[in-house]
């Protein structure tokens, strides 16, 4: 009798035991419930979409407006670099028979502050701008893909104002009449197939990835003089098809998109393969912070991704944003995102191919900073300017 007396004080006990668990678990649920937000999808992750850049009114009238948007530079959230493939009409044909506005610089509030037509005739279809941030003087670097018929192919060096020219390199050389020949040559130095990006080193020099036929990344240094090359056309580690993205660490390790490829792949300075990231979906860009978070553009997901330097995911935000209902006012959403870049207020700004828009993400107050795109600081011109 004592023994199932004994026996029923246990279990009454356990009960309570269990019971007091319950509800400290409900307790624990029902406070971190609370301290959530009700709703909401964060398809804009931690920023707020800006409407921002505008059009050119003493241009951009009959119902032209820009084209498509491949890149964007931004250090100075006063001073943004954007390149466009000239003019359209509503009905998205290209307009006039030499379309203007392919470099513009656009301020904090989207007005277009700078409009460097007097170096249109230079291009076609520049594919990526970039201002070097370990230059004082941040000059801004223009890579012409020369598609569409054009026969242009190079890079262009221009000073910050865009009032000189101060060099160009590739573009004395005609590309061939095939992609197949384009990828079976060894090509030259200077003898680009289709150039899409770049990015720097901290000692100055440039790489450039070239690209959609030849397949490589090449190494420059500030004055356009040729250092070195990796890479071939092909499916291996360390070969490419389509290098789309360009980005180095603070170990200066290289990050390449290889987009048609469908995976992003590192390597040491030297162009030593390190590692392969399969499965991730035409990555248009990559795009190392200051914390050496991999951010990548997801063309076809419309998505900015980020990872670690080992390849994991850690994180994603952003959707498509031409729906029949509009998106945040025609804001927020993207549309095949191509490039991007952040300001030295955190201001991220992604350029949408198909949008014709520069998108620009302000971060919310209370962001988590584990989810920004954080500023790049490492050179001295980002730094001091």
């Amino acid at each position: 009798m004592n023994r199932m007396r004994i026996s029923t004080a246990l279990v009454l006990a356990g009960v309570a035991v269990l019971s007091g668990c319950a509800e400290s678990a409900e307790t624990a649920e029902s406070a971190q419930v609370a301290n959530t937000v009700v709703g909401g999808d964060d398809r804009n992750g931690e920023y707020i979409p800006q409407e921002w850049m505008k059009d050119d009114p003493a241009v951009h009238v009959n119902g032209i407006n820009w084209g498509s948007h491949s890149d964007v530079s931004a250090i100075d959230p006063n001073r943004v670099f954007v390149v466009t493939w000239g003019d359209t009409y509503p009905e998205g044909q290209t307009a006039p028979a030499n379309p203007t506005h392919m470099v513009v610089v656009v301020d904090a509030q989207g007005n277009m502050i700078e409009n460097w037509s007097q170096w249109d005739s230079l291009m076609h279809t520049p594919h990526a701008i970039k201002v070097d941030p370990y230059d004082p003087a941040m000059p801004v670097y223009v890579v012409e893909r020369g598609t569409s018929g054009g026969t242009k192919m190079g890079v262009l060096k221009f000073s910050n104002d865009g009032k000189q020219l101060l060099w160009k390199i590739g573009y004395e050389y005609t590309p061939p009449a095939t992609v197949e020949e384009a990828q079976s040559r060894k090509p030259e130095p200077y003898q680009f197939g289709q150039p899409a990006v770049l990015a720097f080193m901290p000692n100055g020099d440039f790489l450039l990835g070239d690209g959609y036929w030849n397949c490589r990344v090449a190494r420059y240094n500030r004055d356009g003089e040729f250092i070195s090359e990796f890479g071939e056309c092909g499916t291996g580690d360390g070969q490419f098809n389509t290098v789309h993205g360009l980005s180095v660490d603070s170990n200066q390790r290289i990050y390449v998109a290889d987009r048609s490829n469908d995976r992003i792949q590192v390597f040491e300075e030297d162009g030593t393969w390190v590692a392969t990231w399969p499965n991730i979906a035409s990555p248009a860009c990559v795009h190392v912070d200051e914390s050496d978070a991999v951010w990548v553009c997801g063309r076809t997901t419309n998505r900015l991704l980020k990872y670690d330097t080992e390849g994991h995911l850690l994180y994603y935000f952003g959707t498509y944003g031409r729906t029949s209902g509009g998106f945040d006012g025609g804001w927020g959403g993207f549309e095949r995102p191509h490039g991007m870049d952040v300001d030295r207020d955190g201001n991220v700004y992604v350029a949408n191919f198909d949008g014709d828009v520069i998108t620009k993400y302000a971060p919310k107050p209370d962001a988590d900073r584990t989810k920004l795109v954080l500023p790049l600081m490492r050179g001295t011109a980002a730094a001091t300017n």
